[in-house]
């Protein structure tokens, strides 16, 4: 009898769809891992932005957040990610390069500087190399890269020059991003010394927190009457973004591994008790101090709680993960209602949605907190550093020390590099919008509008109104017949 015939396209058994170190399940979970991610960006922080301001920021907001998304993969398969996770150009830095040609994205994933060599020269651990194509890693790095810059332009809205923006996103993914990326998780240094940073703590949060508080100093603060009152214009829209955020974060802690492994596991379930727990921590303070529960301090403490477990979701025992929560929604809790007001320097500048304190102080609190409870059987699995392990089971002082060593490089490249990108900038555009577009919002700054309130796309106009009240249908006026409805009085307040 005949053999059957050979399945065809991506079930052939033989080379090149299969190749034989590709794993479809390793694979499949990247891709997914990078979506998930993905959707935390876009829809989660565009919707978050666009009804966390006011209605006349909407769109602004969370046109900033789209922009930095689109631009960020153009700039990354162009240069980025080899800068970022390619040969070893300096300690802190890769060799730049395009990640464009079918030969490079098809070939087995790879971190060439991540081999690690003992004392005597000998290799130690080889570099990683996921079970998937370079395509799968360059797209879900890219998702985290992303999402750097959709973040950290939490602190700028309201008043940025978008063209500002749009000049100024490419240049500090290059210039900022890729070297702690490198530094971090590339194979850099800091790697290489045996920082754990498991999933972004500091690439990530401590990065966008500091920058984003750096480039708000300089960019300057809102007009008055905004930093008085800047009320959410849809809070239900609010609560929606941030669970997409929320969910979303399994891709961002369970993708981490490059692989759907025992350590994925531990951090999506780890990642989902911190956010609680910090969430709940955050808005019992709030009744304790303020005498009833806010919703923005609810998704803030969820926030805190998410940021604080990346640097080690997956290396801490879950009541780690419970602690590291409680310390999430209380500690940045402090830093905002109670140090920021008696801070003169946190008082001047304008941290549009308090990125430094859910970004920079939760990233720098749990990269702190892994240092003292990360696991060794859990971190064994992961690190590349033979014995890395938190304080609490026997590394010591030292890899605190290395954890705040680490923190200190990322907040002073952020301060230093953001400043120089951002005044660069202001040479050619200005970094502000001026005050008489301030006042008017979105319209000035796109000449479109986030809600059509009073008809299809028109604008309100009082005098129109007004004539209309006066005028007589029939026996009735406008407003008696508006108030036979059970109409009269209802108003819009934005």
């Amino acid at each position: 009898m005949a053999a059957p015939p050979p399945m065809p396209g991506a079930y052939m058994p033989d080379l090149p769809a299969v190749p034989e170190w590709l794993n479809k399940g390793d694979n499949a979970w990247q891709l997914t891992a990078a979506t998930f991610v993905g959707i935390q960006s876009m829809p989660g922080l565009v919707v978050l932005y666009g009804s966390i301001v006011k209605k006349k920021w909407a769109v602004n907001s969370a046109f900033m957040a789209l922009y930095a998304y689109a631009s960020t993969l153009i700039v990354w398969v162009l240069l980025a990610f080899r800068m970022a996770f390619g040969d070893r150009l300096f300690p802190f830095w890769g060799k730049a390069g395009p990640a464009l040609t079918g030969d490079f994205l098809v070939a087995r994933a790879s971190f060439p500087a991540t081999a690690h060599y003992g004392a005597g020269g000998a290799l130690e651990v080889p570099p990683t190399q996921p079970y998937y194509p370079e395509a799968t890693l360059v797209l879900f790095q890219f998702q985290l890269a992303a999402i750097t810059l959709v973040l950290l332009a939490g602190a700028l809205l309201g008043r940025m020059n978008i063209k500002a923006w749009m000049a100024f996103t490419p240049l500090w993914l290059l210039l900022s991003y890729t070297v702690c990326a490198f530094s971090l998780w590339g194979g850099g240094f800091l790697y290489h010394w045996g920082v754990i940073d498991y999933s972004g703590g500091y690439v990530i949060h401590v990065s966008s927190g500091v920058a984003g508080f750096t480039a708000a100093y300089w960019v300057g603060p809102r007009l008055k009457s905004d930093r008085e009152r800047f009320a959410p214009n849809n809070i239900l829209l609010m609560i929606a973004g941030g669970g997409l955020l929320w969910l979303g974060w399994a891709g961002f802690n369970g993708g981490a591994p490059y692989a759907p492994n025992i350590i994925a596991s531990i951090a999506v379930l780890n990642t989902n008790v911190s956010a609680a727990a910090s969430l709940l921590t955050w808005t019992c303070l709030d009744v304790i101090f303020f005498g009833k529960p806010s919703v923005i301090g609810a998704v803030q403490g969820m926030m805190t709680g998410l940021v604080c477990i990346t640097a080690g979701a997956g290396l801490v025992h879950t009541w780690a993960a419970v602690l590291m929560g409680i310390c999430a929604g209380s500690v940045p809790w402090f830093t905002m209602m109670v140090l920021h007001k008696r801070s003169s320097l946190l008082q001047k500048v304008d941290d549009t949605l308090a990125v430094f304190h859910t970004h920079a102080v939760a990233g720098l609190l749990g990269g702190v907190l892994t240092g003292l409870l990360a696991t060794p059987e859990l971190t064994a699995l992961h690190t590349h550093v033979p014995g890395t392990r938190g304080a609490f089971y026997g590394g010591g002082i030292q890899q605190v020390g290395k954890q705040l060593a680490a923190a200190l490089f990322v907040v002073a490249w952020n301060v230093v590099v953001t400043t120089g990108i951002i005044l660069g900038v202001g040479l050619v555009i200005p970094l502000r919008m001026p005050d008489e577009q301030l006042r008017i919002g979105d319209d000035a700054a796109h000449g479109e509008e986030a809600y059509a309130l009073w008809g299809d796309g028109e604008r309100f106009d009082v005098s129109r109104r007004a004539a209309a009240r006066a005028t007589e249908v029939g026996d009735q006026s406008v407003d008696q017949r508006l108030a036979a409805m059970g109409a009269r009085g209802i108003t819009v307040q934005l």
